[in-house]
């Protein structure tokens, strides 16, 4: 009878966790749609003009809080990009830790991610993945820039993004993502991890066939157990949970995309990479060498952070989105 109580409460408590995400999810949208019409950003400001430091991240860490006014910040809108599987409900840190000093968070559903419906399966390319970004940068209005943060395979959807609103974005901030080259594919970065592309598609246990067996993979997603120790090996029991509740297959069509990327475009764009130096899915020396083959302005690096920052340093993560933020 024990082990049923346990197995009862712990269904009980995936539940409400899985109720929570989809709340926070729809919350989120609905905080958009008010950001996409203007009337939460009139809030945003102070008549105050004094500039303040930043306290380091183990201040914040215990307790201490950022500076409420940073007026130094011109662009204050900050678009936020999940990764794989992942959707906007895996920002609810960071956009709380935003909110909190006067600066403007958006998270965005993916196509097939979070709360949107499309079926993941009908997903094919890169461009259809990134939809609601690019529909989100198509409707700024036209003096209006944003600053773009991307985690992980989000970070082929900004390059993307770059690539054809190179005027509309500010800064792209790639947290561990995939900051891919001129004609490289979201999924070679992680060839060290997973092995050849081809070697991919005929040998994991991961893809989801969703069109039949003897058609193409159209999709993936790890394990439970797996997910656990790669992406969130230093992440809050409570975070993992809900992320075992709230992650989605992920289309694959996208990261087998190969990018084109202009000089005059994408290459005029201001990047800045964050790198997470307990990364068990991009591991360090991976992420090194994406900054090596296709240098960022800046690199920044969070010690102690598994895949999801957001989840397991979300203080380090907030410092260093605010300190890029204010570089000139």
């Amino acid at each position: 009878m024990g082990v049923n109580r346990s197995q009862r409460k712990l269904l009980a408590e995936e539940e409400l966790l899985h109720r929570q995400a989809l709340s926070m999810a729809l919350h989120q949208h609905q905080l958009s749609q008010r950001f996409d019409n203007g009337s939460m950003s009139r809030r945003i400001g102070s008549t105050s003009s004094r500039r303040k430091n930043l306290p380091d991240a183990d201040a914040l860490a215990n307790g201490d809080k950022v500076p409420e006014n940073l007026e130094n910040i011109k662009i204050k809108k900050f678009v936020l990009i999940h990764g794989e599987g992942f959707g906007a409900w895996c920002w609810y840190k960071t956009i709380a830790q935003l909110e909190e000093v006067g600066l403007v968070p958006v998270a965005l559903d993916l196509t097939g991610s979070g709360i949107d419906t499309t079926d993941t399966n009908c997903i094919k390319t890169l461009a259809e993945y990134s939809k609601p970004l690019i529909s989100y940068l198509e409707n700024l209005p036209e003096d209006e820039k944003v600053i773009l943060v991307a985690h992980s395979t989000g970070g082929a959807c900004v390059s993307h993004a770059l690539e054809l609103f190179p005027g509309k974005i500010s800064k792209a901030i790639f947290v561990c993502a995939t900051m891919v080259s001129d004609g490289q594919r979201p999924f070679d970065v992680f060839a060290a991890e997973l092995g050849s592309a081809d070697r991919f598609m005929q040998e994991s246990p991961f893809l989801i066939h969703g069109n039949g067996k003897d058609n193409p993979a159209t999709g993936f997603m790890f394990e439970k157990q797996l997910m656990k120790g790669l992406y969130f090996n230093q992440s809050p029991t409570k975070d993992i949970a809900l992320a075992m509740v709230s992650m989605r297959p992920s289309p694959l069509g996208p990261i087998m995309e190969k990018l084109s990327l202009t000089p005059d475009k994408y290459g005029t764009s201001r990047r800045f990479y964050i790198q997470t130096l307990d990364d068990r899915v991009l591991s360090p020396d991976v992420q090194e060498k994406l900054v090596g083959e296709n240098p960022p302005e800046g690199v920044f690096k969070i010690k102690g952070s598994d895949h999801c920052p957001f989840f397991s340093k979300p203080q380090s993560l907030h410092k260093i989105l605010v300190e890029i933020a204010q570089i000139e």
